[in-house]
C-alpha cells in the first residue's frame, strides 16, 4: 500500500475532505472493482440459487450474519465496508454508498428502492473540483423497518425499533423506536403509542 492509500483510509469515516483516485490510490480502485465484480456476480445469479447468493454475500461484505436477503438487484460502491447482522431481508434495488462504513443490525427489514449513502460533496463549487468529497458512516440498529423510496444521507444512526416511511430523506439522526417520515425525515410518534 501507499502513503496516498493510507491518507484516504484515514479519512473514509471522519468527514475529512479527501479524493479517491489517482496515483498511489490503485488498490483503493481495485477494491472498488472487486466490490462492483461480486455484485455483478450475484445480480446475475438465476432464482434458484439461493446459496450461491449466500456464498458471494459472505465474501462481499465486511460482516454477514446468518438468514440475511437481498433481492436483485442490489448496488454497492465497494461491499467490504457493510457489516450486516442477522435476519436482515431487503428487497429489489438496495443501493449502499459504502465509501465509509455502514452497520446494519439483526432483523433489519428494507422496501424496494431504498439508497444509504455515506458519502457526499461538499456544497461550495469550488471545492468539489478535482472530485473532492467526504464520508461519514451510517448505522441501522436492531429491528428497524425502512419503506419503500428511503433515502439514508451520510452520519445518520437510526435507532433500534424503529420505522422509516415510505419516501422519506433521512438527513438526521432518528431515536429508537419511533415512527419518522417526510423529506426532510421527522418523528411523527413513538410505535408503542396506543391504536398503532
Amino acid at each position: 500500500m501507499t502513503d496516498e492509500y493510507d491518507a484516504v483510509r484515514a479519512k473514509l469515516n471522519d468527514g475529512s475532505l479527501y479524493v479517491d483516485y489517482g496515483p498511489g490510490l490503485e488498490a483503493l480502485e481495485a477494491e472498488r472493482v472487486a466490490g462492483k465484480e461480486l455484485t455483478y456476480d450475484f445480480n446475475h445469479s438465476r432464482p434458484g440459487e439461493a446459496a450461491l447468493r449466500t456464498e458471494i454475500l459472505h465474501r462481499l461484505l465486511a460482516s454477514a450474519g446468518d438468514g440475511i436477503w437481498i433481492e436483485p438487484p442490489f448496488h454497492v460502491s465497494y461491499g467490504s465496508h457493510v457489516h450486516i447482522g442477522d435476519g436482515f431481508y431487503a428487497n429489489f434495488n438496495l443501493v449502499l454508498v459504502d465509501d465509509a462504513d455502514i452497520h446494519i443490525g439483526d432483523r433489519v427489514l428494507i422496501a424496494p428502492n431504498v439508497t444509504i449513502s455515506t458519502a457526499g460533496h461538499p456544497t461550495v463549487p469550488e471545492e468539489r473540483v478535482g472530485g473532492w468529497q467526504f464520508s461519514r458512516p451510517v448505522r441501522i440498529e436492531d429491528d428497524v423497518w425502512i419503506g419503500a423510496n428511503v433515502v439514508i444521507l451520510p452520519g445518520v444512526t437510526v435507532g433500534a425499533g424503529s420505522v422509516i416511511g415510505a419516501g422519506s430523506v433521512v438527513t438526521r439522526d432518528i431515536p429508537a423506536r419511533v415512527v419518522a417520515v417526510g423529506s426532510p425525515c421527522r418523528v411523527v410518534r413513538s410505535v408503542d403509542e396506543p391504536g398503532r
